[in-house]
């Protein structure tokens, strides 16, 4: 039985890994920052096991201004959490493959989006510290690879949706974002206000497909995957969908142009995967469908509140 450890097994992307790992008989350990502070340098020496594979998807992160207004934090904490995570791995763990996750901001605007971008150009300006602290994660492996031979692979997804979303007090990523003010507008009456003028793209991808795309490619090493649809749509498009699904006057939307709106776009160039992956596109989750598998299990939620 192969032995996984995960961190930021608690978060969007972490609970539906897991999930997933367990239907495969792995055996899962996956403790709470409560439990495991990854602040802390010693926090992980008490796990003992050889595991075989540490999937490294914790961050200090937020949607929306999060990164405006926490740059320094970001920095601070996300290069400690690596740092003791790396270090972790080289004084107890080389027998285990490091699966970590990058980020679509850490491309540069003007860059093809291939995976060889990655560490090439400069970052949104808004996104910066974030975006860095991947690619210095990435820079990490990559070093810790040539003198220690860790074996890596760094997946970047584009936006991840699906149901069991946070509902905590974070911000929430634009897709959630949407739903959640667009339900409010047509159930509560309330002013449904988006940030920008609409026209921003975005590229969405179910969570379980790049969960079930991961894990064809655990066998791969010290490689990057792009993992999206391959599709992008403004803002005003992917409102449209939730509109009409709830059957709400999309002409009551009112666009602030004022506010913060991140990339303008960022579709990742997916060449790479859709080559070794028989027909990656066609398994795909139809955006719409997805969407609506959200609303429902928001209206669900909403449901028992009430």
């Amino acid at each position: 039985m192969k032995k996984v450890f995960v961190t930021g097994g608690n978060g969007f992307l972490g609970k539906f890994l897991i999930k997933k790992l367990s239907k495969y008989k792995y055996k899962i350990i996956s403790p709470s920052s409560k439990i495991c502070d990854l602040k802390n340098e010693n926090s992980l020496k008490k796990y003992k096991d050889k595991f075989d594979y540490i999937f490294h998807l914790a961050a200090w992160t937020q949607a929306g201004d999060f990164c405006l207004k926490h740059p320094g934090e970001q920095w601070l904490i996300n290069q400690k959490i690596n740092t003791n995570v790396l270090n972790w791995w080289k004084e107890k763990q080389p027998q285990a493959k490091i699966i970590i996750i990058g980020t679509s901001c850490s491309y540069s605007e003007d860059s093809d989006f291939k995976e060889n971008s990655y560490l090439r150009g400069e970052p949104i300006e808004s996104l910066y510290t974030y975006a860095m602290t991947k690619r210095m994660l990435l820079q990490g492996v990559k070093a810790i690879q040539k003198q220690f031979k860790l074996k890596w692979i760094c997946f970047v997804p584009s936006t991840l949706y699906g149901t069991n979303y946070h509902e905590d007090g974070r911000q929430m990523h634009f897709i959630f974002d949407l739903i959640r003010k667009i339900i409010s507008g047509k159930y509560e009456n309330k002013k449904v206000e988006l940030w920008g003028n609409g026209y921003q793209k975005r590229e969405i991808i179910h969570v379980e497909n790049f969960i079930d795309t991961m894990i064809k490619l655990l066998n791969k090493k010290n490689e990057i995957f792009n993992i999206g649809s391959g599709k992008e749509y403004t803002i005003k498009h992917f409102s449209k969908i939730i509109s009409d699904i709830l059957n709400y006057d999309h002409n009551k939307i009112f666009y602030d142009k004022t506010k913060y709106v991140g990339s303008k776009s960022k579709k990742l160039n997916i060449a790479k995967v859709t080559k070794i992956i028989k027909n990656y596109k066609k398994n795909l989750i139809n955006e719409k469908k997805g969407i609506e598998e959200v609303i429902k299990w928001f209206l669900k939620k909403r449901l028992k509140k009430n």
